[in-house]
């Protein structure tokens, strides 16, 4: 099983979208193994964006995480990675398609909803910078034999 860290930024937290977010994720069988609601700092907002240090919009994007309340998600399932990323969809909501979060819901490019780690290693990098160890929770649902 993978886990993945998610990030139902400050515009779905604004907009009372994280219960019907975390409705989809969970009736696609991905399991909860952690989650908080936290003001992200100007500088864990910068280490979440660190690939995007050197670009002209990486002021923008640590401003934007770091001005509201933000749900952060460690979420586990099979393929948890991809499951994730192609229900959350393209990064623009305009072009994103129908039925993904970003497509039903999204706006814009920077003001996209949500976050989804874009690989397996970069979640362990995500979620040990979202939550210490004692914070993810490891449990068994007795549903589990029937998805996978």
């Amino acid at each position: 099983m993978e886990r993945t860290l998610v990030l139902l930024k400050p515009d779905a937290v604004q907009r009372r979208l994280s219960g019907s977010i975390l409705t989809r994720f969970e009736q696609k069988g991905l399991k909860i193994v952690g989650m908080k609601l936290v003001q992200a700092s100007p500088e864990l907002a910068a280490k979440h964006y660190d690939v995007h240090k050197e670009r002209p919009f990486f002021g923008s994007l640590v401003s934007f995480l770091s001005g509201g309340p933000t749900v952060a998600l460690a979420l586990e399932g099979r393929e948890a990675v991809a499951t994730v990323r192609g229900m959350i969809g393209a990064t623009d909501g305009t072009k994103a398609s129908p039925g993904t979060i970003r497509g039903d819901h999204g706006l814009s490019v920077q003001n996209n909803l949500i976050h989804g780690s874009d690989s397996v290693d970069n979640a362990h990098l995500e979620l040990a910078l979202w939550f210490c160890p004692n914070e993810l929770v490891s449990w068994t649902p007795v549903d589990q034999s029937w998805i996978g």
